[in-house]
């Protein structure tokens, strides 16, 4: 799956990027029609801990799945962020199956 990774206000360290493409890599096994996926990954000054935000978009033929996430670190947001869009291609999975 092609995965763009996009940092907003900060620059992105390879290690990070490499997280969020074996995280999503793993959603394939839950829906094989994946076409790609949208990280961005944005810091906001604020005086929160939770300050790091991460929005992924999933693109599969017929639609697309967003999910939005802030946490203290982006390690954290993208492993819940993945967990959401398991539930949530699940889902798409089980209602395709039953219109067959």
């Amino acid at each position: 799956m092609k995965v763009n990774v996009q940092a907003v206000n900060f620059t992105v360290d390879r290690k990070l990027v490499d997280f969020v493409q074996e995280r999503l890599d793993r959603l394939e096994k839950y829906y094989d029609r994946i076409v790609s996926a949208d990280v961005f990954l944005k810091v906001e000054k604020t005086s929160e801990k939770e300050n790091k935000f991460v929005e992924i978009k999933i693109n599969v033929p017929g639609d697309d799945f967003l999910v939005k996430k802030h946490c203290k670190t982006f390690e954290e947001a993208v492993e819940l962020s993945a967990e959401s869009l398991e539930r949530l291609l699940v889902k798409r999975k089980e209602k395709i199956r039953d219109h067959i």
